[in-house]
């Protein structure tokens, strides 16, 4: 198929302080998250003038990308300008007719993977018939250029003796289980993150590591994955580590919720606990990431084989937003209210 652009599909992120709160509730319409959590997210915004980088690393993928392509680029976001329903509507202004579609995220699961096939549709309901065809690129966590990438940022601020943790968003364990379908794991989420963290770690040369999670935002009642990597960082000097880093592998580039838990709350725990600490780059500004964004559009421009180091399943390419698995990366099913 004759594909004549790429949407860069991504999560989001506020630019100023009076687009925070909007923001975070469009993150969490629907979900019944409390306006106590919002508040307390809020806050973290504010420690950085309610700008997220994620918007600004992503503008700079984007160049990175068109330096490497003869397609015209185009950027659209889940839950904040540039919305992808607006991008749709100026690529079919434009004429675009088929464009493959690279979301932000290299994982499978709910948000990570089925809920950018629910924004594809979503967009293109929104456009109407005359809407171009989109057929998103595939999950690329054990693409070689990724794990190098990572496996560098790692080499970069290791220093002897440290203990390597690898920190990813946890999500509700039952949303985990519903990406398991079909059999054998499935698109899981953790399953995904741990065979990610395992071809880093052997890049590096790491005998062992640890995985961990953060950024939890559910109510107490609800089983998330753990552990939290803050507890995770206090159980480690209890058993006399004396130095951390902190590989933020679940994400592709740094915004609030990276420099929030990890650079901040992360980091002032090892301080007070006298801890050694460092944190790994994201992948996303290493130029092997834009290169690998290119390898996996030349899959459908020229038919290049895929690269792929995993043994864990992998999927995530669809087409028009249908799921490639009609049970698989469910969202989590909400606990119903006593009576």
């Amino acid at each position: 198929m004759p594909y004549d652009a790429l949407l860069f599909l991504s999560f989001g992120g506020p630019e100023g302080l009076d687009e925070v709160r909007p923001f975070l509730e469009n993150v969490v319409r629907g979900r019944g998250v409390p306006p106590e959590r919002l508040d307390a997210v809020e806050e973290h915004y504010r420690h950085f003038g309610g700008v997220s980088p994620i918007n600004a690393r992503n503008r700079e993928l984007i160049e990175a990308v068109r330096s490497r392509t003869d397609l015209p680029v185009y950027f659209g976001n889940r839950n904040w300008h540039p919305l992808v329903e607006d991008t749709l509507a100026e690529m079919t202004r434009d004429g675009v007719r088929d464009a493959l579609v690279f979301a932000t995220s290299a994982y499978g699961g709910f948000s990570a993977c089925r809920q950018y096939d629910d924004d594809i549709a979503r967009a293109r309901a929104a456009v109407g018939e005359s809407a171009p065809r989109l057929t998103k690129l595939r999950h690329f966590f054990d693409h070689p250029l990724f794990v190098q990438a990572n496996a560098d940022a790692i080499r970069a601020v290791l220093s002897e003796g440290a203990r390597v943790v690898f920190t990813a968003h946890s999500i509700p364990t039952s949303a985990d289980a519903a990406a398991g379908v079909p059999a054998e794991g499935g698109h899981r989420y953790s399953r995904q993150i741990a065979e990610a963290a395992r071809l880093v770690a052997a890049e590096v040369g790491l005998a062992d590591y640890d995985v961990v999670w953060q950024s939890r935002s559910g109510p107490p009642q609800v089983p998330w994955l753990e552990p939290d990597v803050v507890d995770h960082v206090e159980a480690l000097h209890d058993k006399g580590v004396e130095s951390v880093v902190l590989s933020p592998i679940g994400f592709v580039s740094d915004h609030v919720e990276v420099v929030w838990d990890l650079d901040n709350e992360a980091a002032e725990k090892a301080a007070e606990l006298g801890m050694g600490f460092a944190r790994a780059a994201t992948a996303g500004p290493d130029p092997r990431f834009a290169d690998m964004v290119v390898e996996l559009m030349a899959e459908h421009l020229s038919g290049a084989p895929a690269r792929a180091l995993g043994a864990v399943p992998s999927a995530g390419c669809t087409v028009d937003g249908a799921p490639c698995a009609v049970d698989c990366c469910l969202p989590a099913k909400r606990p119903t209210s006593p009576r």
